[in-house]
């Protein structure tokens, strides 16, 4: 086993760097002139991965969406991982959104990247392994290929690699 090679595939968000959106997405909407006496909130939910915004009608919470993006993009964290819910109506003649952060690899996304490295037929293994995928082989230039080969597909979510050894 020692002469064999492996990363990991992951998808995950850093929630340090999604705290920082959210403080730096709320210190503009209070800034801005257009949501001057809204009642516009952004609350995350850590433990659930989710991020709930409130605001007082559906362009005002467009507008909202629209910062969340623009601060992610400067952060550095992909838009990919956000799995927009339905805008539904709150209390107060509000709307709310959730949106789930996405966390780990679903299995069918996990089988669908392990088909796609068999079928590239470069030398390696891949499994699944709980909410991530491993990528075995003998050799580094493989994994190196391997790589590649993966950030050039899309799967419809953000990958990472880690675990390189």
């Amino acid at each position: 086993m020692a002469d064999q090679s492996s990363f990991d595939v992951v998808s995950e968000v850093n929630m340090q760097e999604m705290k920082n959106v959210v403080d730096q997405a709320t210190k503009e909407i209070k800034q801005r002139f257009d949501f001057k006496d809204s009642k516009t909130e952004l609350t995350l939910k850590e433990k659930e991965k989710e991020l709930v915004v409130l605001s007082d009608d559906e362009y005002k919470l467009n507008a909202v969406n629209e910062i969340i993006k623009s601060k992610c993009v400067k952060r550095g964290v992909s838009l990919k991982a956000f799995d927009y819910g339905k805008i539904e109506e709150a209390l107060g003649a509000t709307v709310r959104q959730t949106i789930k952060i996405q966390s780990g690899i679903s299995s069918e996304k996990a089988k669908e990247i392990t088909k796609a490295v068999k079928d590239s037929k470069l030398k390696v293994q891949a499994q699944i392994q709980g909410e991530q995928v491993r990528v075995i082989s003998k050799s580094k230039d493989e994994l190196q290929a391997a790589i590649t080969f993966l950030k050039g597909k899309d799967f419809g979510i953000d990958l990472q690699f880690t675990n390189y050894r």
